[in-house]
């Protein structure tokens, strides 16, 4: 059967994430549907990365066998056809090797995290960012923020809730911008815990509003300790933007 690798972009906000669930609308049933409108009936759509709900996308990476060789520029059309009224678009199909598997072959995964300072609620923005009221010191943060770097144990930036089997990983990159109070992180790494970039985020906030200091911070890390850490940021702020191979 031909493997087709898949470049996705998706509005997560009214999805219930990647993974097809018995209640609500998640990017993989929405594609899995179209496939069957393409007469690919039982097309399996795997991702590199199960983004929760809320949670969007401009660089997700799918893999699915397909019956019979497609087109891709066909495919893709095709695919995008039936998907018009969803918040999901493909941007590209590739006939790839059928060892390619869009998780397991992949070496880094880029995240970005969108924050808004400013004291007006965010209307066109809602469901794109996070808001915090100023004073926000980006600079202390960005300090912060390098503590993370390298290999640890991140514990302490763990859901509850994570299935995997080590809490130790390797962050690459963790980088922090503002331009008019608009904070973008971006975050790369091999793979992440459930909630981990998200945690980063609910954590970091509190140091640039001045409630913990970069000491604090890393002893948070240190500790192992989800309770020490600060909240779990909302999803609507985060995407992800690229996945390496």
């Amino acid at each position: 059967m031909p493997r087709y690798k898949l470049l996705l972009e998706y509005d997560g906000t009214t999805l219930v994430g990647w993974q097809r669930q018995a209640q609500g609308v998640s990017v993989q049933s929405l594609l899995e549907d179209a496939f069957e409108k393409l007469g690919e009936k039982g097309a399996f759509v795997q991702g590199a990365g199960r983004t929760d709900a809320g949670v969007h996308a401009t660089g997700q990476v799918g893999h699915v066998d397909l019956a019979k060789e497609w087109d891709p520029w066909r495919l893709c059309g095709g695919l995008n056809a039936h998907l018009k009224h969803a918040p999901v678009s493909v941007l590209d199909a590739q006939l790839v090797d059928e060892d390619f598997h869009a998780r397991f072959s992949a070496t880094s995964r880029s995240y970005m995290y969108r924050l808004v300072v400013r004291s007006s609620p965010l209307v066109l923005d809602a469901h794109r960012a996070w808001r915090l009221p100023p004073p926000f010191d980006v600079a202390l943060m960005q300090e912060a923020a390098q503590v993370l770097l390298g290999t640890h144990d991140f514990t302490s930036f763990r859901a509850s809730e994570c299935q995997a089997t080590s809490p130790v990983r390797t962050l690459d990159r963790l980088d922090v911008t503002e331009e008019g109070g608009d904070v973008r992180f971006f975050i790369e790494a091999r793979s992440f815990l459930h909630h981990q970039v998200r945690n980063f985020v609910g954590t970091l906030q509190l140091v640039a509003r001045g409630r913990m200091t970069v000491a604090q911070f890393t002893d948070v890390l240190e500790a192992k300790d989800r309770r020490r850490a600060g909240p779990t940021a909302p999803a609507c702020g985060l995407t992800l933007t690229g996945v390496g191979y």
